[in-house]
């Protein structure tokens, strides 16, 4: 799973893209962090695991018309270019790495962090060792250009760039 700063981040940048899609922020937000709220995230990522995020089968179950589902989506979506598109290998410093950057993260997006998952922030100072500051702000800004409605068509029209996973090392 990307970070929830990652999340939160991308979820302010797509409001601020598209402020006409956000109708209830409170239920937005709320539908982008519970995905990682539970214990099994392969229920809630309809996925082996959440590396694995199936969006079709998100939204053969659910629509995306209310804020929170949108919400949903947009973390799915996130999840999803974040393993597929983004990452080159995986690694277990990567948690290390979201702690370090949290920090900047939050004051370059303006991220404000829900009571529900404040203690599952952290904050720490060195060397990241996955990622990179610059190309982890860049993935969140172009993560956050690409209009839920018009995923939602290229999934639904089983494009492949939606529906295919990558190995990573």
């Amino acid at each position: 799973m990307a970070g929830y700063v990652i999340h939160l981040a991308v979820a302010e940048e797509y409001k601020k893209n598209y402020p006409e899609d956000i109708d209830n922020y409170d239920e937005y937000i709320k539908g982008v962090i519970f995905p990682d709220s539970v214990t099994d995230k392969s229920l809630t990522h309809y996925g082996v695991k959440s590396s694995k995020v199936n969006l079709k089968a998100f939204l053969d179950a659910n629509n995306i018309e209310d804020s929170y589902n949108k919400g949903y989506f947009l973390h799915l979506v996130t999840d999803y270019l974040f393993y597929n598109k983004f990452l080159d290998y995986f690694s277990k410093d990567i948690y290390n790495d979201y702690d370090i950057l949290n920090k900047t993260l939050i004051e370059l997006f303006e991220v404000k962090i829900p009571e529900e998952v404040q203690d599952k922030v952290f904050y720490k100072e060195g060397d990241t060792k996955l990622l990179e500051l610059n190309k982890t702000v860049e993935f969140i800004k172009n993560t956050a250009k690409f209009k839920l409605k018009d995923v939602q068509t290229m999934v639904l029209n089983n494009d492949e760039n939606w529906l295919t996973f990558k190995k990573l090392h």
